[in-house]
């Protein structure tokens, strides 16, 4: 039969397997890297050795160093793992090992609970059965001889995998001495599985009910080679360096109280300063692009909700109460007050488009295991905005939101991908509505010139939308900006405008927000700058040290004359040596250390010391207030986004 492989036609006997026909496309050093196929036109993904049918017309090669490669090498690793748990505790029970994002895990039923002190005899043995390059061999018997093959293996859970089964047959999966129950494919041979690392430990209840028994799960990662494993090893090391919410308690900016409100946070001054500057930027750059500031209540009667969908798609994730007797929701979202704004009066086609911003409060129902500081939190605020525009008005509205998301990210130096998700089966609105909206939002996507990639299904449940994963400076992406179109709400709630042509018509809306949630948006920035936050955004911008207490009363009066000319100061004026001062300002970077000695209180000026240990020498106060403000203003001198805050 003939096969295509990356344009080429390659002649092989029928019944061939993949290997056969690859070895034949590809060079020698590109074959080796070659983990599985997969065969076209049926689309399914095979083992290198499993013999190909008749039906085959082409193979795809999945490389080691492709996502679904890295996908299949952890997988693969997870069973090796397993395999080196059963020769070291022959009494362990195995269940599942999949490969997830950054790694994989396996559970095991265990009589004591692993614990990091097993992980480098495991590591070990992992490495052994690497090193032997045990083939992954596939075998297909019928689900009545697995069941009987795990019952006399005393494995209960491949027992009750294996019952819940339809099919008549299952396939097992060996490599050396462990079987077992798996769909495949794997990787040719354990050798494959030798850049790996075990990371860490948890409990796990079987099938994640906790009615069952609970499982001991290690987690672990892999690559298709040692060297991006170091690298991979090098950015959790940056990344726990960098983490917010060390961060945070180092350098005062939030707190949690998980007794009181988990979930929730407690911004204390230098962090809610903070905050409070973001905040004033952005107000000001959305007054500048043409939106209005609003705000609505922060609970709707749960009649509203159920009018919008939110009651019947979004309930789980919401909070609901009782006021004399009345149901009520908690905002998840702004758009059903900011639609009721956009209906307080009649609107004329002259009116349109209607840009409608708030910082808006919600609340969302995020179980207790997914809470993570600041980036993922019960209590949110959104840089909310809904537009509400003609439909000839949509490409032009969806370019301009665009823009504003490349400037911000331009302004904060994010790379950022662009990614545009289609409906969902949990929706509302027509087929007419969904295509009309998708079509809109790749037309603006590619008439702004981005690359994008397609989510089929991910769309929120009333209008498709585009989301923007930004990737910080040691490669992380986080996701931020969404913008969403929305044909079916304003039917709902009897949104119209009063055309040209004296008739009603109905807008369409623009759901979007750029920053996202303004907690994770800021946990993302000060991971992002290490806690050094631009001067611009740092809420302390400079920190004057005095020497001895005959500089006192100079350095007070320098720190007034820096506040009122707008810059964020204070004054360190304890009686500890200069040294000490000195780190502690750096450990809370500080942009700008102004000393004060004997020889600076003569001169009527200070010693500028940047955070990065470089010295400026001696500046007066003004000098310094206008270098700190040349400092804040560079960021934005490309770009659309302007600097007015000194």
């Amino acid at each position: 039969m003939n096969v295509r492989v990356e344009g080429q036609t390659v002649a092989v006997a029928a019944g061939a397997d993949a290997a056969v026909v690859l070895r034949e496309a590809l060079s020698g050093k590109k074959f080796k890297s070659v983990l599985a196929a997969r065969v076209l036109p049926e689309g399914y993904l095979t083992d290198l050795a499993t013999p190909l049918t008749d039906a085959c017309q082409e193979l795809v090669p999945v490389y080691a160093d492709s996502p679904e490669g890295l996908a299949m090498i952890r997988h693969s690793t997870a069973h090796v793992m397993a395999a080196a748990v059963k020769r070291l505790f022959p009494n362990a029970r195995v269940t599942i090992g999949p490969a997830i994002d950054n790694g994989f895990y396996y559970d095991f039923d265990v009589e004591r609970p692993f614990s990091s002190e097993d992980f480098p005899a495991i590591e070990a043995e992992m490495q052994k059965i690497a090193s032997e390059c045990l083939p992954f061999t596939c075998q297909r018997i019928s689900k009545a001889e697995a069941i009987a093959r795990f019952k006399a293996e005393d494995e209960p859970y491949k027992v009750e995998l294996a019952e819940a089964v339809e099919d008549d047959t299952v396939t097992l999966y060996t490599c050396g001495e462990f079987t077992d129950l798996c769909r495949g494919p794997h990787v040719p041979h354990t050798g494959f599985a030798a850049a790996s690392k075990l990371m860490s430990v948890a409990g796990a209840y079987w099938r994640g009910d906790e009615k069952n028994r609970m499982l001991s799960r290690i987690y672990g990662t892999a690559f298709a080679d040692t060297k991006a494993l170091a690298a991979y090893l090098k950015q959790l090391e940056e990344a726990k360096r960098r983490d917010h919410r060390k961060l945070g308690r180092e350098l005062s900016l939030f707190t949690f109280q998980e007794d009181v409100a988990p979930g929730m946070v407690f911004w204390l001054p230098k962090g809610m300063l903070m905050r409070a500057i973001l905040e004033d930027f952005w107000r000001k750059e959305h007054l500048k692009r043409g939106y209005d500031m609003v705000q609505g209540p922060q609970l709707l009667r749960v009649e509203t909700w159920k009018r919008s969908g939110h009651y019947d798609n979004y309930r789980e994730n919401m909070y609901f109460t009782q006021i004399e007797e009345d149901a009520y929701g908690v905002k998840p979202m702004n758009c059903i007050a900011h639609m009721l704004i956009y209906k307080n009066e009649l609107r004329s086609y002259r009116d349109l488009p209607q840009r409608y911003f708030e910082l808006g409060v919600v609340h969302r129902h995020e179980k207790s295991g997914v809470l993570h500081g600041l980036l993922r939190v019960r209590q949110v605020t959104q840089d909310d905005a809904h537009i509400l525009c003609a439909p000839e008005q949509l490409e032009d509205e969806i370019l301009g939101v665009i823009h504003l998301i490349r400037d911000l990210m331009h302004l904060f130096d994010f790379q950022y991908k662009v990614a545009i998700s289609t409906r969902p089966e949990k929706s509302i609105g027509t087929d007419e509505a969904w295509e009309q909206a998708t079509s809109a939002l790749v037309q603006a996507v590619e008439k702004a010139g981005l690359p994008y990639e397609v989510n089929e299904g991910d769309g929120a449940f009333y209008g498709p939308k585009i989301d923007v994963r930004l990737l910080d400076c040691i490669g992380r992406e986080w996701q931020c900006s969404t913008i969403q179109v929305d044909f079916t709400l304003p039917e709902r709630f009897d949104l119209t405008y009063v055309g040209q042509d004296g008739e009603r018509h109905r807008p369409v809306m623009v759901h979007r927000a750029i920053m996202g949630s303004l907690e994770r948006f800021i946990g993302v920035l000060i991971e992002q700058f290490a806690g050094a936050m631009p001067a611009w955004l740092a809420p302390e911008q400079a920190r004057l040290l005095t020497v001895t207490d005959a500089g006192d009363e100079t350095v007070a009066r320098m720190c007034a004359e820096l506040c009122a000319m707008g810059i964020r100061a204070t004054a360190d004026t304890r009686n500890e040596k200069l040294g000490f001062k000195v780190r502690e300002a750096q450990v809370a970077k500080v942009p700008y250390i102004l000393v004060v000695g004997e020889k600076e209180v003569q001169a009527d000026g200070v010693n500028v010391r940047l955070r990065n240990g470089e010295n400026l020498g001696l500046k007066s106060v003004r000098e310094v207030a206008e270098l700190i403000r040349a400092d804040a203003a560079e960021p934005f001198k490309q770009g659309g986004m302007c600097y007015s805050f000194a």
